[in-house]
């Protein structure tokens, strides 16, 4: 195990409200090798992936380069490629994917729409189980190859879901890490057996809360109050809460959670920050990273109302 991974670990480091934050993700087939920066750093056309970088900032898009686990030559033929384009807002949800030959066509998508959930016609629906994304980028960080490689290798080999290598969830700390569709919540710190166990709850509408970095469609304050909620109730259903935020301060928030029951709750959120410092990632000096403390939840009576 790496050094990030070891302490982060041995720090006992909290998961929760540490998921890279897209509301929709826009993931490419790009086969071989991948540098750090992966749309500017791989046979992807570089000129290509800064103009789709630029294309999504702002948008609430996430754009990543996928390929299949296993041996990633660089003189792989070329081909028709695999784009899945997801949003994962509960209740608004969806997943369209389709085959383009020139990823040049993908600057004709409306972002800033895809990112507000309006999918435009784009492909065709998903209509398969779960799709399982393991961030296994070792030019980004060592270790989500070393332990990325391996759990995409293995969960391929099992065959209860449709499995992905991504270039970049972020917490490189606490791989090996996976986004899961169509809910978009990451995990991290898995083993072959959790991470099993994430994809059959979640081929059955629930998430795993114990191995949750959070629900990628929330800023890190509603990711924290999410699952404080979920804690507290004891609810796994995927689609079952909604966060709103609020800032009340600088580095403090107000979190509505709302059930689809009814119910709702009043959840403050406290920017904090880990220490003793540790690395955030194998190449990095030692910090102190941030993170998000829940200072209170109460119920929210005009949730009632």
């Amino acid at each position: 195990m790496s050094i990030c991974t070891t302490l982060s670990t041995e720090l006992a480091e909290p998961l929760a409200a540490t998921a890279a934050t897209a509301t929709t993700w826009l993931l490419i087939e790009q086969t071989g090798p991948w540098g750090a920066k992966a749309l500017t750093e791989s046979h992807l056309d570089p000129q290509l992936g800064r103009a789709l970088d630029a294309a999504a900032a702002g948008s609430g898009v996430r754009v990543a380069l996928i390929r299949r686990p296993g041996r990633h030559a660089d003189d792989r033929p070329a081909a028709g490629r695999q784009v899945i384009l997801a949003h994962t807002v509960p209740g608004l949800g969806w997943i369209r994917r389709a085959e383009v030959t020139d990823v040049a066509e993908l600057l004709s998508l409306d972002l800033a729409a895809a990112g507000s959930g309006e999918h435009g016609g784009f492909g065709s629906p998903h209509t398969g189980g779960p799709l399982a994304l393991v961030c296994t980028n070792g030019r980004r960080d060592r270790c989500c190859a070393l332990l990325g490689r391996p759990l995409a290798a293995e969960l391929a080999a099992a065959g209860h879901s449709e499995v992905w290598e991504i270039t970049h969830l972020g917490g490189h700390r606490f791989s090996p890490t996976m986004l899961v569709l169509p809910y978009g919540y990451a995990y991290g710190r898995l083993t072959d057996a959790s991470a099993k166990e994430v994809l059959a709850a979640t081929a059955v509408g629930q998430m795993a809360p114990r191995w949750s970095r959070g629900r990628s469609c929330w800023d890190r304050p509603a990711q924290a109050a999410e699952q404080a909620v979920r804690k507290l109730i004891e609810e796994t259903a995927a689609e079952a809460l909604t966060v709103t935020q609020q800032p009340l301060a600088a580095g403090e928030w107000r979190c509505r959670v709302r059930h689809t029951d009814g119910r709702g709750w009043l959840v403050e959120v406290v920017r904090g920050l880990s220490e003793p410092p540790r690395p955030e990632s194998c190449a990095k000096a030692p910090g102190t990273p941030v993170r998000m403390e829940v200072r209170s939840v109460v119920a929210d009576q005009a949730a009632a109302c």
